[in-house]
């Protein structure tokens, strides 16, 4: 999970911790990276956009560069469709709108992991 707000934070791990047995976490896209460097067999990345250091686009880009496989949702307060655009042609998957519903994390999870 890379999410710079303690609320965010706590609700994502809330809805996550259904269908992960190990939760890695990270406030800048920077550490992000180095996470996903270091844990090969990450399947689900939570990736914020807008965080300090590095945005979630370009944390994004460079993981791809590594990993493929790995399912990333872009997180975001902008619920523009321009931003969800942005965010599918940087490497993500999926896209959900903050404030984080939670009924609609657990669909993108049920999606991409059943």
């Amino acid at each position: 999970m890379v999410e710079d707000d303690a609320i965010s934070k706590l609700l994502i791990t809330k809805v996550v911790s259904k269908y992960s047995q190990e939760i890695l976490s990270s406030t800048t896209g920077v550490k992000a990276i180095e996470i996903c460097k270091d844990n090969p067999d990450i399947d689900l990345v939570m990736m914020d956009i807008y965080m300090p250091e590095m945005n979630g686009y370009e944390a994004t880009k460079q993981i791809r560069q590594f990993n493929k496989k790995v399912i990333i949702i872009a997180q975001t307060a902008n619920a523009f469709t321009s931003d969800k655009i942005k965010a599918i042609d940087s490497g993500c998957n999926d896209y959900i709108s903050k404030p984080i519903n939670m009924d609609i994390l657990n669909e993108l999870l049920q999606i991409h992991f059943t």
